[in-house]
């Protein structure tokens, strides 16, 4: 077989293991929790679809590229629930390490491409990974919202935390920004949210 594509499907079944990352996100019906390969498909779709809610043009390809390889790196690194504080704390330094081994599986010229989709993403700082960056942040937000707020009555979650966390979603989208701060408020007021 050829070297590169062996190194191709070497990659391809490693990432097979993402179906395996369990996320603190439930589904909208609230039957059970997503994992990472379901939350980067749906942030995919939701690229496609919202892509003119963007707030600067966009490559929707690229776009679509980065939403899907965003958490890979939680293969090694394991998914941190986006208010484990004490998790967050190692987040990146766990995140880089398994960036080298995961994307280093590749022939170089894709590792390379790969690693900078990523890099971009984590950076935020073109329309692109704003974008995707904005749907990261909103996906959870729309199945929490979908399904009375299990997740975030199950960890204590407050408001504050939640603003926080999606407080640059408006960055990538006005619109999407808008949306999250109305989700917070209409949990907040059905008591699936603490206010403090």
């Amino acid at each position: 077989m050829d070297e590169r594509l062996k190194k191709q499907l070497e990659f391809l079944l490693e990432i097979d293991k993402s179906k395996e990352v369990g996320r603190q996100t439930y589904l909208a019906d609230g039957s059970r929790k997503e994992n990472d390969a379901e939350h980067s498909w749906h942030l995919a779709i939701m690229a496609i679809l919202l892509s003119e809610y963007a707030n600067e043009d966009i490559d929707v390809l690229k776009t679509v590229s980065m939403v899907l390889i965003h958490d890979l790196v939680e293969i090694d690194a394991g998914d941190t629930y986006a208010y484990d504080a004490i998790g967050n704390k190692s987040k990146r330094e766990r995140e880089l390490k398994a960036a080298d081994r995961i994307f280093n599986l590749l022939p170089k010229d894709q590792a390379i491409k790969m690693r900078d989709l990523w890099e971009e993403f984590e950076r935020g700082d073109t329309p692109e990974s704003k974008f995707a960056s904005a749907l990261d942040k909103t996906q959870p937000v729309i199945l929490t919202d979908k399904q009375g707020g299990k997740s975030w009555l199950e960890h204590g979650v407050k408001k504050s935390q939640i603003s926080k966390r999606t407080e640059n979603v408006k960055d990538g989208s006005k619109e999407l920004g808008e949306f999250v701060i109305e989700a917070i408020e209409s949990n907040v007021k059905k008591g699936h949210l603490r206010d403090e």
